[in-house]
């Protein structure tokens, strides 16, 4: 998937930058920068992409990535036509090269390389760390500029030596990125993030970027780095593990309301995808 280079030094060329967000929902482009991004997710859920994975976000959410790593947050539908805030999130974003401007402590500033390096991925963090920087984030508010730099850097310590992380994007994924398609494939990505439940033709799809179905697919492909129905199968799937967290759901509601017509397909693309059954799936939750 393409996406668009921004600029993330809102105020000249900082070092650090933090951004704080309380709204009704969460409005981004799938996007890129040169800066390294926190992203803690106070509350607030929906779906997010980092370089080609595709995932489920929700409260307390943490991810890490490093420069130049495509990215976004997308509230689900529940988000859409509300007044009421139920978005509050905190972003941090620092350039490679803060701590050494801090210290020339060679096995600190490894130990930073080292976070940088992994963060390339993108790096999902567990409760054990997340409740930790919660507890930093919290009071980052209220503080003034010399504490916030503190702050920021006990959070990249604790980062840096935290074990409890997944990585997100895959070690093959590559930033293929166009500025001019940006436009085409934004208009794409939110058509499918809004209606992957529904049934969704490949026509349609290639229209939104006034291109025939064989271009189209050669052009998604080079940039998501893998098929459109590759791609809206994950979405499903997706979607699908986080229905099965609730005992409300049968696994065949589960399977219609994430956009498979039969539970045949659901059932062989569950375990393509994840390795397991839907039944297992939710077996291991609940074990």
């Amino acid at each position: 998937m393409r996406s668009e280079l921004i600029n993330v030094n809102h105020a000249g060329n900082k070092s650090v930058h933090i951004k704080h967000i309380d709204n009704n929902r969460l409005i981004s482009s799938f996007h890129f920068h040169d800066m390294c991004e926190l992203v803690w997710i106070e509350r607030s859920h929906g779906k997010r992409i980092v370089g080609d994975h595709i995932g489920n976000f929700e409260d307390d959410d943490l991810v890490l990535m490093g420069p130049n790593l495509p990215h976004i947050w997308q509230n689900d539908k529940s988000y859409e036509d509300r007044d009421d805030k139920l978005v509050k999130s905190t972003v941090i974003y620092f350039s490679i090269d803060f701590f050494s401007m801090l210290t020339d402590d060679q096995a600190v500033l490894m130990l930073v390389e080292d976070l940088v390096s992994r963060a390339s991925r993108g790096l999902a963090f567990e409760k054990e760390t997340s409740n930790k920087i919660r507890e930093i984030l919290l009071g980052i508010e209220n503080n003034d500029g010399f504490e916030n730099i503190v702050s920021v850097v006990e959070i990249i310590k604790i980062l840096a030596r935290a074990k409890d992380f997944k990585y997100l994007s895959s070690l093959t994924f590559k930033n293929q990125y166009d500025e001019k398609d940006n436009n085409r494939i934004n208009k794409v990505y939110q058509f499918l993030m809004k209606n992957f439940h529904n049934d969704i033709h490949l026509n349609e799809v290639a229209e939104l970027c006034n291109m025939t179905p064989n271009s189209f697919c050669r052009f998604f492909k080079m940039r998501a780095q893998k098929s459109l129905t590759q791609f809206i199968n994950e979405i499903r799937i997706g979607h699908a593990c986080k229905l099965l967290q609730s005992e409300d759901y049968s696994i065949a509601d589960v399977c219609y309301a994430s956009g498979f017509n039969n539970p045949t397909n659901f059932n062989k693309f569950f375990k393509a995808i994840k390795g397991m059954k839907p039944s297992e799936y939710r077996n291991r939750l609940n074990n």
